[in-house]
């Protein structure tokens, strides 16, 4: 009944992960001291330098590996592993690393990379790398907290609170069907009795009976959110609603006004919608600045013309 939300932005993992910190190699500052009175002695030892930042932490047959290579593997943990304490987490991770290491000596020594499907696959690999890297250079920097504050005012502050409603149905086959539902209804039949036993929604008929909680006009599909819009709270439909999937008798048990939500409560959703607009412009903007030739299944050049634009949806029938 709900449409399918739209698919996730490729970047969406990539600027919501945080890093973990792992601590810089750091020699601990000395206490503060009074400047001596006179300069000091020549051959005096002078303070030793600050440690190194990324020190070399193994090698893999003479392959180096830094600090830096751990803290970037610790970026992509799951998040209850980030919880380890970090003198757990580095020898772990370095292991993992060594073992990468390893297995990538011994497919060079096999000769793996030469292989035509392995080649694909790790120019397939370099290509999403640089990919991901150019939308998040140009996405990542417009997600700022006033980005944020606009779009939130724009799409959620000053919008009109939306008119709610909890309803639950039973779904048939047949016109039919669904007026012998109504009767059974009208004579005392148990909704979520007949729900369990006859509707074809199974996913609902589960939960509690044929109940599809609380949902805005623009959830359903028009005929289904229409019926129910105009429909009255402890009321059953009288005549069946007809849609896609079949025939309906709608009950709705309540209705509210949804109150506006607080900045906190959709930043997280505000940011996605972020990184969906931004990729889908830098997108565009990169198409546009290359030639593109398309051909058909046959290899015949296809005549360059502007992709058909999209037809909106038809405005639900009002009651």
């Amino acid at each position: 009944m709900r449409p399918s939300s739209p698919a996730a932005s490729i970047l969406a993992a990539a600027l919501l992960v945080p890093a973990l910190s792992i601590p810089h190699a750091r020699a601990a500052a000395p206490a503060a001291a009074p400047a001596p009175a006179a300069a000091p002695a020549a051959g005096t030892a002078q303070p030793a330098a600050p440690a190194n930042p990324n020190p070399l932490v193994a090698t893999v047959n003479g392959e180096d590996i830094h600090l830096d290579d751990v803290r970037q593997a610790a970026a992509g943990m799951p998040q209850q592993l980030r919880q380890l304490p970090p003198n757990m987490i580095f020898p772990m991770l370095l292991n993992q690393i060594i073992d990468q290491k390893a297995i990538q000596v011994a497919a060079h020594k096999e000769g793996l990379e030469n292989q035509p499907e392995v080649k694909q696959q790790m120019q397939t690999a370099a290509s999403n790398a640089l990919q991901n890297a150019y939308l998040s250079q140009k996405v990542t920097p417009t997600l700022t907290d006033a980005a944020i504050q606009a779009y939130y005012d724009k799409n959620y502050a000053n919008k009109k609170p939306e008119q709610e409603v909890h309803a639950r149905h039973i779904l048939v086959a047949t016109e039919a069907e669904a007026k012998d539902v109504i009767k059974q209804l009208k004579g005392g039949a148990d909704f979520t009795a007949l729900a369990t036993k006859l509707s074809t929604d199974k996913a609902s008929a589960k939960q509690n009976g044929g109940d599809l909680g609380w949902f805005k006009k623009g959830d359903m599909l028009p005929a289904f959110s229409d019926a129910a819009f105009a429909m009255k709270p402890h009321t059953i439909s009288q005549t069946p609603v007809h849609t896609q999937y079949g025939w309906h008798v709608i009950e709705v048990l309540d209705t509210r006004t949804a109150a506006i939500p607080k900045l906190d409560a959709v930043r997280d959703e505000v940011r996605q919608k972020l990184i969906q607009q931004g990729v889908r412009e830098a997108v565009e903007k990169a198409v546009a600045g290359v030639k593109v030739v398309r051909y058909d299944p046959s290899g015949k050049p296809i005549a360059d013309t502007p992709a058909p634009a999209t037809a909106a949806p038809a405005a639900p029938t009002k009651k």
